[in-house]
């Protein structure tokens, strides 16, 4: 029943079966990436990646099989602060070049709820790829007032470990954990 309920959703009600998966594409003005850590115990410091593309591949008749790939440049990253951003560009962190790009590209889905699901894949952050699991909420599928297209939102959250992609320096005064909140919106590709 719940896995019916999400199909539903993601399909949109009403717009009847649906032979292969549809395709969506991120509406980047509309889809955000925030990250926040610990800095050393006196305040939490935040971050977000904006404006960034990818597609979902949603087949209703089994929503397990679909699928979410998402990319961006490092340059993209906006820390609030010029010289926070050239710090995460340097030998200590990123060492950014200028043209490094970070990428998510799903492995599976798990759907948990009339609206939920845990999206797991390979995140490939500063050279090294990793398995991470986002705990995935559908906010609406509906047509778009503004657009007159199907349209999708979900937020997700999850938590990194920064060792874990080369990016530790400063751990444990600077947390290791990097907590990940993600919103998007994609709209029906033409």
């Amino acid at each position: 029943m719940k896995t019916t309920l999400f199909a539903a959703a993601l399909a949109l009600v009403g717009t009847g079966a649906i032979a292969e998966p549809a395709k969506y594409t991120l509406d980047s003005s509309h889809s955000q990436i925030l990250f926040s850590y610990d800095h050393i115990g006196f305040s939490t410091t935040w971050g977000m990646f904006s404006g960034f593309a990818g597609e979902i591949m949603f087949d209703e008749a089994d929503p397990a099989a679909s699928s979410v790939s998402v990319s961006m440049p490092l340059s993209s990253m906006f820390t609030g602060w010029e010289a926070r951003t050239g710090h995460f560009m340097s030998p200590d962190f990123f060492d950014a070049k200028g043209d490094e790009v970070v990428s998510f590209t799903s492995t599976g889905i798990e759907v948990t709820g009339d609206k939920t699901a845990v999206i797991t894949g390979d995140l490939s952050l500063n050279g090294v790829t990793k398995s991470v699991a986002l705990d995935a909420v559908l906010n609406k599928a509906d047509t778009h007032p503004m657009a007159n297209k199907a349209w999708l939102g979900f937020d997700a959250t999850t938590t990194l470990l920064r060792s874990d992609f080369g990016l530790g320096a400063f751990a444990p005064a600077v947390s290791d954990e990097v907590e990940v909140k993600i919103s998007i919106e994609a709209a029906a590709a033409e």
